[in-house]
């Protein structure tokens, strides 16, 4: 039995959409436990009942340290001190990154944690990485942050010797700022990459590369203007559809393609993202996820334990990449 600690007062729809995406994700291998106040209906599921909740405005790293007995926290103490499996949050998403660091702790060598977002590419589903964990980051953790991609392309999405992009303003290799081409640099020698060079954000959607690397600054607005322009596209279809008589029509015919697109590019159709780099498995959901989305991240945070990423990760990791962030003060 897979057990999914899950923060049941996270997101802007908790507790009501959290739990029952927890519900729905119930089943056989998978028991989500959930974390919230007394009181709170589970449903059947195990409840562990904490004191406190972090608001998705507060300050993430005082919040943390104010609310040890907060649903968000006490869900990922239970990870570290091996009650649960994984952790899932929609909440406060910097607060969620200060209590993995502290209850969960990072993989041996490893400098920065990183967000890996599975973008739903027409030529099949790549990791974008970093998306949102380090606004400001170095060229040698991107450098990390491409064996971690890579990594969990294996290990989740099942590809064969993954194939590594650089997101940048050009292709060509003199494009792009300073971080960029001194990340490059190092891409470009650094063993155990495949690395393809640089691509640009419009290739995303069709399959740019199996791993695609930036900073986490870069890959949050990307990561929010696929994710908002995706959105926009699936709503407008569906309001020309039913705006007159012929579009009804139309819809009838076109509507297995329809919802086989939704089904494909709807964000909610992998519901959060991987926090890699920690020494427990932590899940990220979007704070206005749906039961859907909760429910598909639940799953999403059971295959990650089944495939051991974390296991994987330690075992891995470059030694030589490893040992770039020996040097790093404590804390960076």
């Amino acid at each position: 039995m897979t057990r999914i600690a899950v923060d049941a007062m996270g997101g802007d729809n908790a507790p009501e959409e959290v739990v029952a995406g927890a519900l729905e994700a119930a089943a056989d291998g998978i028991e989500p436990i959930l974390f919230g106040p007394k009181g709170l209906d589970p449903g059947g599921l195990p409840l562990v009942e904490t004191t406190q909740v972090i608001a998705m405005d507060e300050k993430p790293a005082e919040a943390v340290r104010a609310k040890p007995d907060s649903s968000l926290v006490a869900a990922c103490r239970a990870v570290g001190q091996g009650e649960a499996d994984a952790v899932l949050s929609a909440g406060n998403t910097g607060a969620m990154l200060a209590a993995c660091f502290l209850e969960l702790r990072r993989l041996s060598g490893v400098s920065r944690p990183a967000i890996a977002v599975v973008i739903p590419a027409k030529q099949g589903p790549s990791v974008l990485i970093d998306s949102g964990a380090n606004a400001d980051a170095r060229a040698e953790h991107m450098v990390q942050f491409a064996h971690m991609g890579s990594v969990f392309a294996e290990e989740v999405l099942e590809v064969r010797d993954p194939e590594v992009r650089l997101l940048s303003i050009g292709e060509e290799p003199e494009k792009g700022n300073q971080l960029t081409l001194e990340a490059h640099a190092l891409l470009a020698s650094a063993e155990g990459i495949r690395f393809g060079g640089n691509t640009e954000s419009r290739d995303l959607l069709l399959g740019a590369a199996d791993v695609v690397v930036c900073d986490g600054f870069t890959g949050n607005i990307v990561l929010k203007a696929l994710e908002g322009t995706i959105k926009t596209i699936l709503d407008t279809l569906r309001e020309e559809i039913v705006a007159s008589r012929r579009g009804r029509v139309g819809g009838l015919l076109i509507r297995p393609a329809a919802r086989g697109m939704r089904s494909k590019l709807d964000p909610d159709t992998y519901g959060g993202a991987y926090l890699l780099g920690l020494r427990g498995l932590a899940v990220i959901a979007h704070g206005n996820s749906s039961k859907r989305a909760i429910a598909n991240a639940i799953e999403l945070a059971a295959r990650g334990v089944e495939h051991d990423v974390v296991g994987s990760l330690a075992q891995r990791l470059p030694e030589r990449v490893l040992a770039s962030a020996r040097s790093e003060p404590p804390g960076k």
